[in-house]
């Protein structure tokens, strides 16, 4: 049985696929296999009817077999002209010779019951013809033999109906199921046919969304890239302001040391001279041990940029240990520093960092306030943060350093007492801000001081 199934669907796949050829799109592929089977059984009907006429008891008219064995003839014509690629041209012999053939019959004055076959021969025309004016031409055939079969030639010498009723009945039975069939087959191709172009406009959407997805991947690369050089570039720019701006302030310090030791090892300097000389430097020394905090603890954020431990941290109590640590920078210039945070007031950030942002700050207010000056330090509570406040009367900063403070270019500086600076204390203080999800603002006049203020996240009381 599996083998009569094979056997059968091997058949009807030959018949669906005469004359097919790669170049043939989809939807001209299923047309040219309906069109092969229509034809097939065609074919058929043109051997196995005319068998039916010889079991007919009266005679028929040559005319009749000759119709009777032409649709055996016009198929398989078509077929052969499919073979060969010729699809036009099979098209044009079947929806002109069919019509006409058909038509002739009536016209010898002879009623098959074939009538229904015009119907078909329109029907089918308008499915398989492409170009319109064979369309309207072949349907107006068709219509046009069916008007006059049915409306004009009434009376006939010789009626099938009245000499072999059920061989009338099988004739109109089969034109029927000929217009059934060739409407499945169209329907089922034509349902196939949109289902494959479903899945394949779906399999495109896909490869759409995959190649945009693939295109914002690679945007987003870009960018990134674009991002990281920018940054890199930004970080050499950076790195050779910093080495430049070592370089210039490592050697007075270091000269001053030396040269110090140079006097005292040549000339014998008596002490009095030497501690004339000492303080001095001191103050190099001290501004150099700034420095070189700074710059390890630059180096070390560099190296551990994702490196944060926050905590509930209170401000006052940073805020005493950084006064304690520049207790001596203060009092060497009469400096009065203040802290106005009488409570705890609790931020959560890193310790260390914070440690050194307000270190950095309070060791600036110092070196550029002049002596017998004030400092201020002061927490605000806001909402959703805490905002410090660093505040002197030193001499202030000018619109064009401070607007390279905020651009970050580093430069050097002296402060009220010959100290120097670079704004590097300043950058450092911005990053660790910022990861510890705060920001800096700053306000300053010339001769009436400088305040500078950071946020960090309001923490609860522990």
């Amino acid at each position: 049985m599996n083998k009569a199934v094979k056997s059968w669907f091997r058949f009807r796949g030959y018949i669906w696929n005469i004359g097919y050829k790669p170049s043939l799109g989809s939807y001209e592929k299923r047309k040219l296999g309906i069109f092969n089977v229509m034809n097939f059984l065609g074919l058929l009907t043109g051997i196995f009817v005319p068998f039916g006429g010889l079991l007919n008891n009266h005679p028929l008219p040559s005319a009749a077999w000759f119709i009777a064995c032409s649709p055996a003839f016009i198929s398989g014509l078509a077929l052969l002209l499919n073979r060969n690629y010729k699809y036009e041209l099979a098209k044009a012999i079947y929806f002109t010779l069919y019509p006409l053939v058909t038509v002739s019959l009536y016209a010898l004055r002879i009623d098959a019951g074939i009538e229904f076959f015009f119907v078909l021969y329109g029907v089918m025309s308008v499915f398989f013809l492409s170009n319109i004016y064979m369309i309207v031409l072949s349907f107006c055939l068709s219509m046009t033999c069916y008007f006059m079969v049915c409306t004009v030639w009434k009376d006939y010498d010789y009626s099938l109906e009245k000499i072999n009723f059920y061989l009338y009945v099988f004739n109109h039975l089969l034109a029927i199921t000929f217009i059934f069939i060739g409407l499945l087959l169209i329907q089922n191709e034509n349902t196939r046919y949109q289902e494959q172009t479903r899945d394949k406009n779906w399999q495109l959407r896909r490869s759409n969304l995959k190649i945009l997805r693939q295109k914002a991947d690679l945007t987003g690369k870009a960018a990134l890239l674009e991002e990281q050089t920018q940054q890199l570039t930004e970080l050499n720019s950076l790195k050779n302001k910093l080495f430049s701006v070592i370089a210039h302030d490592l050697k007075a310090p270091l000269y001053a040391l030396r040269n110090l030791f140079r006097n005292v090892q040549l000339y014998d300097l008596p002490g009095d001279e030497i501690k004339l000389l000492i303080p001095e430097v001191v103050n190099e020394l001290t501004y150099t041990t700034g420095l070189m905090e700074n710059l390890l603890q630059w180096a070390k954020s560099q190296m551990q940029a994702e490196s944060i431990r926050p905590q509930m941290l209170d401000i006052s109590k940073v805020t005493k240990e950084v006064l304690q640590l520049l207790r001596l920078q203060a009092e060497s210039k009469r400096i009065y520093i203040q802290s106005k945070i009488e409570r705890p007031v609790y931020v959560y950030a890193d310790k260390d960092m914070i440690n050194l942002v307000l270190r950095n700050l309070l060791s600036n207010a110092i070196k550029f306030t002049p002596e017998d000056g004030q400092i201020f330090v002061e927490a605000r509570e806001m909402r959703s943060h805490i905002e410090v406040l660093v505040q002197d009367n030193g001499r202030g900063i000018s619109q064009d350093g401070l607007k390279k403070l905020l651009d970050e270019n580093y430069y050097t500086t002296r402060g009220t007492g010959g100290e120097a600076g670079t704004g590097l204390g300043l950058m450092l203080c911005k990053e660790f801000l910022s990861r510890n999800g705060g920001k800096m603002r700053i306000e300053s006049e010339p001769g009436k001081g400088s305040t500078f203020a950071f946020t960090l996240p309001k923490g609860g009381q522990s």
